[in-house]
């Protein structure tokens, strides 16, 4: 098997599991998965099921640990930009999490497998805008 398709293998797994997830979730919980709501309503105490919150983002958490000792070049920086630039990026991201009423995991995976139209419509709106910054960055 080439390192090409070992990627493709690898990006099919995790896409089966993402999709696996937020079924699970949306079955037992009856809730969206998406990060940015659950990370929000865990910090803020908002909601009275905080305690599932809490081991949903330290398994986040676990993952990426696990993840940086068995395959530590999958995490490989290899842009090097300056932390300023990534804090700035951090924040925008984040920023527009707050705009769009939700992240790339809520809209882009729960809500357009629901159908919704809001959804649809941020997810286009932050794929397009993240496209140009690119473009005008000069990023990858």
């Amino acid at each position: 098997m080439t390192f090409e398709s070992n990627e493709i293998l690898m990006a099919l797994i995790g896409g089966l599991v993402i999709g696996l997830s937020v079924t699970v979730m949306l079955l037992f919980k009856g809730r969206v998965t998406g990060i940015s709501g659950i990370t929000y309503n865990f910090m803020t105490f908002s909601a009275g099921d905080w305690s599932w919150r809490g081991i949903f983002l330290l398994g986040l958490v676990v993952g990426g640990i696990l993840l940086r000792i068995f395959l530590p070049e999958s995490l490989e920086n290899t842009l090097n930009y300056p932390l300023s630039r990534t804090a700035l990026a951090g924040f925008l991201v984040g920023f527009g999490t707050l705009l769009g009423n939700g992240c790339t995991s809520g809209h882009g995976v729960c809500g357009i497998s629901r159908f919704s139209l809001r959804s649809l419509t941020a997810t286009v709106t932050f794929m397009a805008v993240g496209i140009l910054i690119v473009y005008l960055v000069g990023g990858v």
